[in-house]
């Protein structure tokens, strides 16, 4: 079976990623698509594993293996929370939708040191570019003001907002370079440092329900051995 096989045909849980699930697309945006597929569970009884994750078929397309998925969204990766809490999902089938309902199972404080990581690592991208070229990514800076935001009320609600709401206008200005970057970099330590005080007080659990989702994926793998035909 091609990669793209797992991909059209087993595709449980499909969505639109990036600036048009974010609230802040314009008419220059890609159109990101992420999903997860359950690879049968026969076809992991052979040497060769099936793979964890696809890149494409169509453009701007990536998905993860069921297992892979899980055990990233487990370790709180931003990229996978954010993936199962899109406001813009184009497919889900019955175990699709399992899957959404673990969304809060999957949230944990641990978001705190893997939201605010991720965004240190872009901020050192911003920080070469201005020492290279005199100026960031624009573009960049606004999606990292985005995810600290992000962070910031994941922590404070317990609940991932992806839209960035009212505001979009005052990103969208960050993008077009329209805004001095000392303003934008005391934008970030601010986000920053109000992220790290709702972390000490979040209502979200210490720790992820692993059991939970390990009784799940244990379930679904059960399920499509019962109903394989031999491969």
């Amino acid at each position: 079976m091609q990669p793209g096989d797992l991909v059209r045909d087993h595709t449980i849980y499909a969505c639109v990623m990036g600036s048009r699930a974010f609230g802040l697309a314009t008419d220059d945006s890609d159109t990101d698509r992420r999903g997860v597929f359950l690879a049968p569970t026969p076809l992991f009884w052979r040497f060769e594993k099936p793979p964890t994750h696809v890149d494409g078929p169509l453009p701007e397309q990536f998905s993860w293996e069921l297992e892979r998925f899980c055990e990233l969204a487990l370790r709180a990766n931003p990229n996978i929370l954010e993936c199962l809490h899109s406001p813009l999902v184009e497919y889900a089938d019955d175990t699709g939708r399992e899957l959404l309902a673990l969304r809060e199972a999957l949230l944990s404080r641990r978001a705190y040191e893997t939201f605010t990581g991720y965004a240190l690592g872009q901020r050192r991208r911003l920080d070469a570019d201005l020492r290279a070229h005199g100026a960031p990514r624009w573009k960049h800076a606004m999606h990292l003001l985005r995810l600290l935001a992000s962070a910031r009320d994941l922590l404070r609600t317990g609940r991932l907002t992806l839209d960035v709401g009212d505001e979009r206008d005052r990103l969208l200005v960050v993008r077009r370079g329209e805004v001095p970057w000392p303003a934008v970099e005391s934008w970030m330590t601010r986000l920053a440092a109000q992220a790290e005080e709702a972390s000490h007080r979040s209502p979200l659990p210490e720790e992820p329900d692993r059991r939970r989702v390990a009784d799940f994926l244990h379930r679904v793998r059960h399920a499509s051995a019962c109903r394989a035909a031999p491969v």
